[in-house]
């Protein structure tokens, strides 16, 4: 199983429309900063058994959160935030 989690740390970027996607999505008000820090915090403390490849996304669940990210493998960019289902 390939190791996503530090390819995701080392590589992820964002675009400028994510961050008013990622705001939406979770119901926040964050600067592009405080953006770029959540996710990483969040891919950090998510564990590697947390990161499902489907196609051409990671998704990476961290239910200590209740959030999902995905991911774009083939450019590394962060396409969403949701917040999990229960």
């Amino acid at each position: 199983m390939e190791n996503y989690k530090y390819k995701v740390l080392d590589k992820i970027t964002y675009t400028e429309l994510v961050y008013g996607r990622i705001n939406k999505k979770l119901n926040l008000n964050y600067s592009k900063e405080k953006i770029q820090e959540l996710i990483s915090k969040i891919v950090f403390e998510t564990h590697e058994s947390h990161f499902v490849k489907k196609g051409k996304n990671i998704y990476i669940t961290n239910h200590e959160k209740n959030i999902v990210l995905t991911i774009n493998i083939n450019t590394n960019r962060i396409i969403t935030a949701t917040t999990i289902n229960i």
